[in-house]
């Protein structure tokens, strides 16, 4: 019998990497063991609030121990990471590794750490896994220019309680929304300037909120949102536009799609992962334009193509697959 654990430095928080082992979890028949920071005295990242930075890596590597695991899948490069990464290393346990965040990119617009250093220690970090599992082509082929070894595509999937049974409801005015983390490092002001132009609806929390409801008094910050509440938000709207150009994916993305919305973003990786250009949304360097020519596409055949693409249970497989190969 296969005793799989996950270790990761990010669970109980609201973004896409622990939307994915939840869900994980809450999906698989044959349920993992997960090692994560809430187990464990953390602290919070001083440059994202959000993040428990686990201060126990010693008990995180006791703990594993003690689950004693036959495959281990790495979910994230920090302290429990790392625990974990010495644990296989000293018992020849197989592990995989997920790739979710652009760190890289984060660290230097935020403190302005070199990306060659943190790519550097990243390549040291997954490159000898079975499979670094990212989240999209685009993100593989990136990873491959950059010395990456074993890199696959590792797909995400949609909860049904996301999925709203309201009707669509054409509004008076076009409804933009955005959902996630409010945050330098999404752009979001290009999105914002647009408070003329369109109703706008960001669902979301993080450091930059009371600096952007100040400069942005026509935009609605509801917080953040979930489950039932947050699809009917999603259904209420026409456009769902995601401005950030440093994510590796955008799980919201995928969940607007769900919900009939057609997606306006710039051209780069996640994005063009995600959108079916002309069908699902539009890609390109003027969001305002991009907004208006989703107002035209076909709202029900965009929640009937999507639901059919994006699963849980494949998520699970793909990554059975990498974990489990050889056994």
């Amino acid at each position: 019998m296969h005793k799989i654990l996950i270790a990761t430095d990010s669970y109980d928080q609201v973004n896409g990497v622990s939307t994915t082992y939840r869900n994980i979890l809450r999906h698989s028949a044959q349920k993992p063991f997960v090692v994560h920071p809430g187990l464990f005295k953390w602290r919070t990242f001083a440059i994202y609030p959000e993040v428990q930075i686990c201060k126990e890596p010693l008990k995180a590597y006791k703990k594993i121990r003690e689950i004693s695991p036959t495959h281990i899948h790495i979910g994230t490069e920090g302290p429990i990471g790392l625990a974990a990464r010495i644990y296989c290393k000293l018992h020849r346990i197989p592990y995989t590794t997920g790739y979710h965040t652009k760190f890289p990119e984060y660290l230097w617009k935020l403190m302005r750490i070199p990306k060659f250093i943190t790519y550097g220690y990243l390549k040291i970090f997954h490159n000898d896994s079975k499979a670094i599992l990212v989240p999209s082509q685009s993100c593989k082929e990136e990873l491959n220019r950059k010395g990456f070894n074993n890199v696959e595509v590792w797909t995400r999937g949609v909860s049904k309680t996301l999925i709203s049974s309201k009707p669509f409801k054409k509004s008076k005015s076009p409804k933009v929304i955005y959902v996630g983390r409010v945050s330098k490092e999404k752009n979001l002001e290009a999105l914002c300037c647009l408070e003329d132009k369109f109703e706008i609806t960001i669902v979301g929390e993080g450091p930059i909120l009371n600096k952007l409801k100040e400069k942005y008094p026509k935009i609605n910050f509801t917080g953040y949102k979930f489950g039932r509440e947050l699809a009917n938000i999603y259904k209420e709207h026409d456009v769902f536009c995601f401005p950030s150009k440093t994510d590796t994916f955008g799980i919201v993305m995928i969940e607007a799609l769900a919900n009939g919305l057609p997606i306006a973003a710039y051209k780069v990786t996640g994005p063009v992962d995600i959108v079916d250009e002309g069908k699902t949304g539009f890609l390109g360097d003027d969001l305002e334009d991009s907004i208006r020519r989703c107002l035209k596409l076909n709202r029900k055949k965009i929640m009937s193509n999507i639901n059919q693409r994006w699963s849980w249970k494949r998520c699970i497989e793909i990554l059975h697959d990498h974990l489990l190969k050889g056994v």
